[in-house]
């Protein structure tokens, strides 16, 4: 039996439980690195037919999507944003457990 690649076998679970994308992408978010946030959003696009079909859903340019869905990459939030109502999600804020000290 061949080993499957990371993103394939990640993808694989993310199709098979949609609810795991979204922990997934939060857990990342609330870590705060943004090359994991990435992989994982593409992982998350191969889950959900390949990142060519998110690119057109999103009406983004797909060489430029798999760039920018790289652990070097550098979306502009509208970009994100795109991307992930393509996906059926959207970004939110939401308070953090320790408020920010004001000046």
């Amino acid at each position: 039996m061949k080993d499957k690649l990371h993103d394939d076998a990640m993808a694989e679970m993310l199709r098979d439980d949609p609810g795991y994308a979204i922990e997934l992408l939060n857990s990342i978010l609330e870590d705060g690195n943004q090359g994991e946030l990435l992989i994982a959003m593409r992982q998350v696009a191969k889950a959900l037919g390949g990142v060519q079909a998110v690119a057109e859903q999103a009406n983004l340019n797909s060489t430029q999507l798999y760039r920018t869905l790289s652990p070097e990459g550098n979306p502009a939030l509208s970009s994100i944003s795109a991307v992930l109502k393509a996906m059926g999600m959207r970004l939110a804020i939401e308070p953090i457990k320790r408020p920010i000290a004001h000046a």
